[in-house]
This record gives structure tokens, sequence and C-alpha cells, in this order.
């Protein structure tokens, strides 16, 4: 999140309007729902994510043990079992 000075973005109606409810404080304005971006899409961990647990999927399909598949991408038991069993692909 980058901050910005509200003098050098919004018009001079506009801030005095807003100091009328809050002055010198932080005001956090969320961006609109449509715009949103979903966690990991601005850095690519997102799709990084999604390739491993395929190739996870992959993996066990072809007979790797889920004890195995743990070791190899540093994960525990318990969540190669979730990646394996999970529906999304």
């Amino acid at each position: 999140m980058n901050y910005a000075k509200a003098e050098t973005i919004l018009p001079d109606n506009l801030i005095k309007e807003i100091q009328k409810y809050i002055q010198g404080q932080y005001v956090y304005i969320p961006s609109e729902p449509q715009k949103k971006k979903k966690w990991g899409e601005n850095s690519g961990h997102r799709d990084y994510i999604q390739n491993r647990n395929k190739e996870i999927r992959r993996k066990y399909d072809q007979g790797y043990s889920i004890d195995a598949l743990a070791e190899e991408f540093f994960l525990s038991v318990y969540s190669i079992r979730k990646i394996i069993y999970s529906k999304s692909t």
C-alpha cells in the first residue's frame, strides 16, 4: 500500500470536507471491488503455488508417496494430503 499526500491528489473542497470528520490521521481508502487483485497476482506467487500443486498431484498420480512429496517440496504430510485431495486444479 502506498501513501499519497491529499494535497497533491484531491481537490481543495474535498480535503476541507474530509477535515470535518478527521484531521491529522491516516485514512485508508479501499480499492473498488472490481479493481482489487487477488492475493499473489502482482508478485506471481499465486501462479507459482498453482503450478507447484499441479506438479505435486501429477507426481502423486505417477506413484510418488506422500512422504516423498513432502520431503521434495519441503511441506508437511498434512499439506501434501490437502493438495492431493483438493478439488482445485
